[in-house]
């Protein structure tokens, strides 16, 4: 059999999804982002627990797990922590990296996601919408108002990737001023980045955060731990794109 052959016999992924709190089912998410973060931002996480990445904000979150039913191996997930969980924890995860003292004055319901990692093999537009398909429906469940979340940019480079994301994002993607957040370990500036005329390389994860119409709420914070950038961005749930809305309520949770 040629190799041509072969990839027109390969049996179709089937994917599903599960939101889950299940003990041994968030040590799987704790192992497959330890296994994509260690490697994506060459760290190793502080992790109290080998090849684990494990805080105290996950016995409390709403777990969002993708897996592949021929298989059985987990390929995506995410974390959903409510507001109404934060009162065991001080706050969101987010609130160690920025002062989130505007968002509050806006009335309705936060949400924060987190820990969002898809396997390299699986990350193609069918698992990263049916990521977002059934986090939608959990946001219409939830009757969350407004999803929050740090989305995060490798400093492999020094920074001079996450800069050129960030200057973009900010240009066109960028809240109201009431919104705006203010990082509590500021980026170190890279002024020659603003000179690089190469197309900027937006990461597939949060180019799908800007498609579901989310905003930047202001400068990136550095991530010493994760060796990282984070950007705060933030979605109006209730002003989802008619377009979006009707294709993630209606997706099968399959691909």
């Amino acid at each position: 059999m040629n190799a041509q052959t072969a990839a027109i016999a390969r049996p179709a992924r089937r994917l599903t999804t599960l939101i889950s709190r299940d003990p041994a089912q968030i040590k799987a998410a704790q192992r497959l982002r330890y296994e994509l973060f260690s490697e994506e931002y060459g760290s190793d996480l502080g992790t109290e627990t080998p090849g684990l990445d494990a805080d105290r904000f996950d016995q409390y979150c709403d777990h969002l797990l993708v897996t592949d039913a021929r298989t059985g191996q987990l390929v995506a997930t995410t974390r959903v922590l409510h507001q109404d969980s934060t009162r065991y924890l001080g706050g969101f995860y987010s609130e160690g990296e920025f002062d989130l003292a505007n968002l509050w004055k806006h009335p309705g319901t936060f949400a924060e996601l987190g820990r969002t990692c898809v396997h390299p093999e699986y990350r193609n537009g069918a698992t990263i919408s049916l990521l977002w398909a059934r986090l939608a429906e959990y946001l219409v469940i939830a009757k969350v108002d407004y999803l929050i979340g740090c989305a995060s940019i490798s400093m492999a480079d020094g920074g001079l990737k996450a800069w050129r994301i960030a200057s973009h994002l900010q240009q066109s993607y960028l809240t109201e001023v009431s919104y705006r957040v203010f990082p509590r370990r500021e980026l170190p500036h890279l002024t020659h980045t603003l000179q690089n005329d190469r197309p900027v390389d937006v990461p597939a994860l949060i180019r799908a955060y800007m498609r579901l119409g989310a905003r930047v709420c202001g400068e990136p914070c550095w991530d010493p731990e994760f060796r990282c950038a984070d950007l705060l961005v933030m979605l109006e749930v209730g002003q989802l794109a008619d377009r979006y809305s009707r294709h993630f309520m209606r997706q099968e949770r399959q691909g």
